[in-house]
């Protein structure tokens, strides 16, 4: 009896030990349910985080990828001509740095041998086109740094290398320009003792005939003055005014001004009436025209002619400051000129927060806005092409040593800045400054001619002064030649700059 008890009792403990490990199998069963899907829910977690990343590193690898092509295609010019470009050492070992011709055949750059074997870069018109063909030691400028890896290659045919091959470095490449000896003396000579600048260029195709900037210097010695040019800050000879000189642009600004008045009254502009008695006051601002002049009553293209301030004033007064930034942002300003030379950023500066002193000044080209003569003369083009601005080039074409042409520089429409009908009314409008306004003086030529001529109040330093503008081009029905002119401290417009232009017209014509 006692036995059984005892069996019993050990049944029933067996079935409590066999349920308590059930019961442990059960929570371990549980606990791997549960790690099972708590995983399930955690792997689309990670596997979002992975794809993340992965993507990450593609897109990143895409945009190298793109970057590398975006140099390699569209910024291979940049790149080579870059001063800092080691290849350019490497090519100045194996080969003589090529010549830079005129396009009347005139050499303005070349490389001689001296009689220890030493190559010396001889530039024989010496000051004449120093800034735009620059110079190649102390670093390089101009056409020599934009150009200099075309300079340091050659395109021969493999016969003329072949015989050329006797153990002497190649001929490089030359560089036949755009540039015309005579009209580039023209300008040269005509802007005398005046520092700032003068461009000639051919509002149809683009191409630049001179380009001027004084004061200048000799590129022959320019690594025997360099310390002197250096640490001359008040000179600046370095400075390539045509294309780097920023200045007030004063009345030649109208051509702009005009423009804006025309878009934002199409119907009205035409009938546009101010009785100028020589000076117009807003609040505590009073701007006077030139002189003291009273011009009386006007229209809007004998205000132009007459250059008259308080009119333009007004005008100025009435137009939307938003819209008249927009339009200057569509002519370049702010921004960079479709030209691989190096240059300045014409700026301009108004809004809808633009008090009516700051209004009346900009629309009479001065307060804040400041131009390049080369961006001025480019708006000049675009009025004489019918609105179309070409591209401006210097170089006609490259050629190897032996005459093979390796390159040919094709006119190119860069935009059109207004419509036909809106060049045809400003161009009105700069024959009758010729005609009868402040540039009569180009009206004594055998030509016909239309410009519009500035003077740019500026202080420096205490000092009050008036550069002298003008802007124009020539054969009014079928333009030929667009003139750019900035005088520094040269007075008005009409007394300076006018008869420098005439001289540079002369000289086209007379080639």
């Amino acid at each position: 009896m006692r036995r059984k008890k005892q069996n019993a009792s050990d049944a029933q403990e067996l079935q409590a030990d066999q349920n308590q490990n059930k019961s442990a199998r059960e929570i371990r069963v549980r606990e791997v349910r549960f790690d099972d899907e708590t995983a399930e829910q955690d792997r689309p977690s990670r596997n979002t985080e992975l794809g993340i990343v992965t993507y990450s590193f593609v897109l990143l690898f895409l945009i190298l990828i793109g970057y590398l092509t975006y140099l390699n295609v569209f910024r291979v010019s940049d790149l080579n001509a870059s001063v800092y470009n080691s290849k350019n050492d490497v090519n100045m070992d194996k080969y003589v740095r090529g010549s830079i011709i005129s396009a009347d055949g005139n050499v303005l750059a070349e490389t001689q041998m001296l009689w220890d074997g030493t190559e010396v870069r001889v530039y024989p018109y010496y000051n004449m086109f120093a800034h735009v063909v620059g110079y190649s030691v102390n670093g390089k400028a101009g056409l020599e740094s934009v150009c200099n890896n075309d300079l340091l290659s050659s395109h021969a045919s493999i016969l003329s290398q072949l015989k050329e091959n006797d153990g002497t470095k190649e001929h490089g490449d030359n560089l036949i320009l755009t540039l015309d000896t005579t009209v580039q003396r023209a300008a040269y000579e005509a802007l005398g003792g005046y520092n700032g600048a003068v461009i000639a260029m051919e509002p149809s195709t683009g191409r630049i005939l001179a380009m001027v900037s004084k004061p200048d210097f000799d590129p022959n010695i320019i690594a025997d003055i360099w310390d002197s040019v250096v640490n001359d800050s008040s000179s600046s000879i370095l400075l390539n005014r045509a294309t780097q000189g920023l200045y007030p642009p004063g009345s030649i600004f109208k051509i702009l001004t005009t423009l804006a008045y025309m878009r934002q009254q199409p119907g009205s502009y035409r009938d546009f009436q101010y009785d100028c008695t020589s000076s117009v006051t807003q609040g505590d601002v009073t701007i006077s025209c030139y002189a003291d002049s009273v011009h009386g009553t006007e229209d809007l293209k004998s205000a132009f002619a007459h250059s008259c301030n308080t009119a333009y004033a007004t005008i100025g007064l009435e137009l939307d400051p938003e819209e008249f930034a927009d339009l200057c942002d569509d002519f370049l300003f702010n921004r960079a000129l479709p030209t691989n030379m190096m240059h300045s950023t014409s700026q301009f500066v108004l809004g809808k927060k633009s008090g009516y002193a700051e209004e009346m000044m900009t629309a009479i080209g001065q307060g804040n806005t400041l131009v390049t003569p080369l961006h001025m003369a480019l708006i000049t083009c675009a009025v004489a092409n019918g609105g179309q601005l070409m591209r401006p080039y210097l170089v006609d074409h490259m050629e190897a040593y032996d005459g093979t042409v390796v390159s040919q520089t094709t006119p190119s429409r860069y935009r059109r800045l207004m419509t036909s009908e809106e060049a045809r009314i400003l161009k009105e409008y700069m024959a009758e400054t010729v005609n009868s306004g402040t540039a009569t003086q180009l009206s004594w030529y055998g030509f016909t001619a239309a410009g519009k001529t500035g003077s740019a109040e500026y202080v420096s330093n205490g000092y009050e002064g008036t550069h002298s503008w003008f802007v124009g081009f020539s054969n009014v029905e079928d333009p030929d030649l667009v003139v750019a002119v900035i005088a520094e401290d040269g007075g008005t417009g009409s007394e300076t700059a006018v008869p420098i232009a005439a001289q540079v017209f002369q000289a086209y014509y007379s080639r």
